[in-house]
């Protein structure tokens, strides 16, 4: 599952901070170094500094990878987790040498990425984000205890631009263009982000009927997000190590309903409340129920993609392949049981080594997230969409918000 962390940790008196860092988890992106510095009294705010590094960033002219940083605190005598209310312009946020801060509307997060072009790993060290605790509706008066956990999860970002529905092949409930009462194999172009009117009538949207595929009737909303406009989708499916952050900032009552009680397909996350770990933190997690993944999705202030930004991330503004896979083409290669390396390790490579895929429970269940990607792959080798989001088809299922049903 996608929607497109790891974690420090520390517990600080504003203005005097004690330091406790945990190792990173996930994807090779670290938080460390967290401190709490420049709080102001009077407007309620504080800077939430850290170090950020991550392997395999990039930045061209179309296109980038970004950290999507968000901060959590518990207030002194809370046993809630709630999420920091960050501020919604770029400037007040301090970016570290060779890199960008762009806040977002609502406050939740900011994204981090490189400032110009590069390829290769990145530090961004004293990365310092502007925390409007007052928005939260606290007054910490200074020396008083308040736990605070900075999360990354990389993302990559998709830019504006028109692409087609449907390969035009036989994909089940595929897109296409409706064409003088014909079943048509004309993918359809989504040229704006305006509304797009679903019928049987020629030039229109359609898809096929299945037993899932929706109504095939209806206006699909200015609102509904149509993949024209730009947005950021996670590299990596969520992995083990990243549901494991999540369940331990939850509530006893929370836990319970959010932890799956499985133990096989290669699920490794134990413990107990509060104390979550997962031995294959870099392993896609399997056994997320959809309420599962709208819970850590607002938990990191994410929401799901749609069916139509899914297709866009996948085959990008190039025409498409008749039937083909995210990775632009019909050739697929399933890893072998078990992947080259010790498993869980988080440094397993594919078995073969010209595998891009994992699908069929051939493994047991899934594999480390990225495992495709190498220094040398293309976009076929490493089973990557078009604009370097991985494990976009295989691995774990990838839940949408369809235009099937007006509530998706």
């Amino acid at each position: 599952m996608k929607f497109k962390t790891a974690t420090g940790w520390l517990a600080a008196m504003i203005g005097l901070v004690f330091l406790l860092a945990v190792p990173a988890e996930a994807n090779n992106i670290g938080v460390t170094n967290i401190a709490l510095a420049n709080q102001d009294v009077g407007a309620k705010t504080v800077n939430v500094a850290f170090d950020l590094a991550w392997d395999n960033s990039w930045r061209d002219a179309e296109n980038w990878d970004a950290a999507w940083v968000f901060v959590k605190f518990r207030a002194p005598g809370s046993n809630d987790w709630q999420h920091a209310e960050l501020s919604t312009n770029s400037a007040d946020h301090k970016p570290a040498v060779n890199s960008t801060t762009a806040a977002v509307s609502d406050g939740k997060g900011v994204f981090v990425y490189r400032s110009s072009g590069y390829t290769g790993s990145v530090t961004y060290a004293q990365t310092k984000l502007r925390w409007n605790y007052g928005s939260n509706g606290y007054s910490f008066a200074r020396g008083e205890l308040v736990e605070v956990s900075v999360h990354a999860i990389e993302m990559v970002y998709i830019p504006a631009g028109p692409f087609y529905l449907g390969s035009g092949g036989s994909e089940v409930g595929r897109f296409y263009q409706y064409t003088d009462g014909v079943q048509s194999t004309n993918p359809y172009m989504v040229a704006l982000e305006a509304a797009i009117t679903v019928s049987s009538v020629s030039g229109n949207l359609y898809y096929a009927s299945s037993a899932f595929s929706g109504d095939r009737t209806g206006v699909i909303s200015n609102a509904f997000p149509k993949g024209y406009a730009a947005f950021y989708c996670m590299k990596y499916e969520v992995s083990q190590g990243q549901y494991a952050d999540f369940l331990n900032k939850l509530t006893a009552a929370q836990d319970a309903t959010r932890y799956p009680t499985n133990s096989d397909s290669r699920y490794t996350i134990g413990g107990t409340t509060t104390n979550r770990t997962a031995t294959a933190p870099d392993r896609a997690c399997g056994y997320l129920s959809w309420a599962d993944g709208i819970a850590y999705g607002d938990w990191a202030a994410l929401r799901p993609m749609t069916e139509l930004e899914f297709e866009k991330a996948c085959r990008g503004s190039a025409y498409p392949v008749v039937n083909e896979f995210a990775w632009g083409s019909t050739t697929i290669t399933n890893l072998a049981s078990p992947e080259n390396g010790t498993p869980g390790s988080g440094t397993e490579t594919p078995n073969p080594p010209t595998a891009n895929c994992c699908y069929g429970n051939i493994m047991g269940g899934p594999t480390r997230v990225g495992i495709f990607a190498t220094a040398t792959t293309g976009r076929q080798g490493a089973g990557a969409g078009y604009y370097g989001v991985m494990e976009l088809s295989g691995n774990v299922w990838e839940r949408t918000v369809t235009v099937g049903t007006p509530l998706g």
